[in-house]
C-alpha cells in the first residue's frame, strides 16, 4: 500500500499514530486491556508494547495468540523493556509470513532515552522476513552485514549516533528497488563517526539505482554533508532529499546554492537547522517551486546541536 512517507512524524517525542499507511492499534491498550482483532480497524499497523508489569517476551507472546498473525501485515514495536526485540521477531518469523512493513523501536523519550536502546544486528530482520518492504528501526549500537533483497523499498535507521560501520556495510548491501532512505547520523560522542567517505557510494550513486528520496538527518556534520551534496551525483534523479534535525548553517546552504540545480526536488527538508533570515529568504526565493521545510529555526548557542542525540 503506498502512503506519504513525508507526512509521517520525525520525531521521538510523540508514538505514531500510523505507519506505512495504516493506523496503528496497540497491544495492550493505555489501560492495560489487550485488545481483541475486532476491536481494531481492519487493516491495522499493531503496535506490541509492554505494560510496565508483565515481561515484554510474555506479552508478545500473548499478541501472536490474540491477533491472526498469519494475516499481519504490518508490525510496530514498542518499549520492549530492554528486551532484544529482533531476536523476538525472528523466532516468532513462522508464525509472521505476511508481515511487509515494520518499525522496531517505537519508543520516546519518556520511555528511554534512544542512545540506552541497544538495537544490535539489524540484518536479522531482512534474514528472517526476506519479502519485508519497509523496515525502520530506532536505537543505538546498530549494526548491519551486508545483504541483499529485491523487494526492500524503505529503510530507515533512527539513532542518536550511527557507526560508521554500519553506514559501509550498508553501501555493500545489493538493494535495487530501495526507494526511500533515511539514516539518523547522530553525534560522534553517542557512537556517529560516519564520515563523508563513507557515504560516497550513496552520493555517487553506484549503490540503490532506485533511490528516490534521501534522508541524511540528525548530522553532526551536515554543512560537510551539504557541500557533498552539492556535486553528487544522486541528487539529479532524486524527488526529495532531507537534511532535517542537524547542524546545518549557513555556509552548508551557501553549498546547496551554489551547487547543481535543486528546482526538481518536490521535497526539501531542513527543519531544525541555524540558518539566517537572510539565507532562509534566498532558499525560498532559489526554489519557488520546491516545498521546503524550515522550521524550526534555531538560535543561542556557539555551537550547533543535532535534535536527537542522548
Amino acid at each position: 500500500m503506498p502512503f506519504d512517507s513525508e507526512r509521517e512524524p520525525m520525531t521521538v517525542n510523540e508514538h505514531l499514530s500510523h505507519f506505512a499507511g495504516l493506523p496503528v492499534t496497540d497491544f495492550p491498550d493505555e489501560d492495560g486491556r489487550r485488545p481483541r482483532p475486532a476491536d481494531a480497524p481492519d487493516p491495522t499497523a499493531w503496535r506490541v508494547r509492554t505494560d510496565w508489569q508483565t515481561p515484554y517476551p510474555t506479552i508478545f507472546q500473548e499478541f501472536l495468540d490474540t491477533v491472526d498473525t498469519t494475516r499481519l501485515t504490518h508490525l510496530v514495536t514498542g518499549w520492549d523493556d530492554s528486551c532484544d526485540a529482533i531476536q523476538l521477531l525472528v523466532d516468532a518469523a513462522d508464525r509472521l509470513p505476511a508481515l511487509r512493513h515494520l518499525f522496531v523501536g517505537d519508543i520516546v523519550y519518556e520511555e528511554s532515552e534512544i542512545s540506552w536502546i541497544d538495537r544490535g544486528d539489524i540484518t536479522r530482520v531482512v534474514e528472517a522476513f526476506p519479502r519485508l518492504e519497509t523496515l525502520e528501526t530506532r536505537g543505538a549500537g546498530v549494526r548491519v552485514r551486508p545483504f541483499a533483497s529485491e523487494h526492500l523499498r524503505r529503510l530507515r535507521l533512527e539513532s542518536g549516533g550511527l557507526p560508521g560501520e554500519a553506514v559501509r556495510n550498508l553501501c555493500a548491501c545489493d538493494l535495487p528497488n530501495l526507494e526511500h532512505l533515511d539514516l539518523w547520523l547522530g553525534v560522534e560522542y553517542y557512537g556517529g563517526d560516519t564520515t563523508v567517505a563513507d557515504l560516497a557510494p550513496i552520493l555517487s550513486g553506484e549503490r540503490f539505482p532506485a533511490l528516490r528520496r534521501l534522508g541524511l538527518e540528525d548530522a553532526e556534520r551536515a554543512d560537510q554533508i551539504a557541500e557533498a551534496l552539492a556535486g553528487a551525483p544522486v541528487v539529479a534523479r532524486l524527488e526529495s532529499l532531507s537534511l532535517a534535525l542537524g547542524t546545518l548553517t549557513d555556509a552548508g546552504a551557501e553549498a546547496l546554492l551554489a551547487g547543481q540545480p535543486l528546482t526538481h526536488l518536490s521535497h526539501l527538508d531542513l527543519h531544525h537547522h541555524f540558518l539566517s533570515r537572510p539565507m532562509m529568504e534566498r532558499l525560498r526565493q532559489a526554489l519557488p517551486g520546491v516545498e521546503l521545510d524550515l522550521d524550526e529555526q534555531k538560535s543561542g548557542p556557539d555551537w550547533p546541536y543535532v535534535a536527537v542525540s542522548e
